[in-house]
């Protein structure tokens, strides 16, 4: 394969990455996008069902499994205790809110930097501690963030129908 065709499959999966998570794509609100105008972030529409905030959590732990998988990191460097979901009770602050909220963007460019450097030989290799090829753990985790961006659209609007209104918290 050419250097040039090498260098286009990183950059493709760079843009599909991005698109999930902040840049303009057709599909609609992106994850970052789909943070604006957010209802309150600890609202939940059931018992036992996730809010905003544990969706925001989650995908940032996401967005760290795989960041670790590609660079061989050891378990145990995210910044929150515990793995997937998290638990949340009590409303954040607006701080804590805005925290979580960096804490996802830190993870994505984390991800990013990482996904730049790979070579295009390596995308096609299994990564480490998955059964997964390297690929598809990046496209995997864009396709992560739109469909947890389509959630928070979903949970934006069941607010608003609940009450009529779009407040943060």
């Amino acid at each position: 394969m050419n250097k040039k065709r090498e260098e286009d499959n990183v950059a493709l999966l760079l843009r599909i990455l991005d698109e999930g998570y902040e840049k303009k794509a057709w599909h609609g609100p992106n994850l970052k996008g789909s943070l604006r105008g957010a209802p309150q972030a600890v609202w939940r529409p059931g018992p036992d069902r996730h809010n905003i905030r544990d969706i925001v959590l989650h995908a940032a732990y996401w967005k760290y499994a795989n960041w670790r998988r590609l660079t061989g990191e050891k378990r145990g460097s995210f910044p929150v205790d515990g793995s997937n979901w998290f638990a949340s009770s009590d409303a954040p602050t607006e701080k804590a809110w805005r925290a979580d909220v960096a804490l996802l963007d830190t993870q994505h460019r984390r991800l990013r930097d990482v996904v730049g450097s790979l070579s295009s030989k390596s995308l096609g290799k299994r990564s480490r501690g998955t059964r997964h090829r390297t690929d598809t753990l990046v496209y995997g985790i864009a396709a992560h963030d739109v469909y947890h961006a389509g959630q928070i659209q979903l949970l934006k609007r069941l607010y608003r129908d609940r009450f009529g209104r779009a407040s943060r918290g």
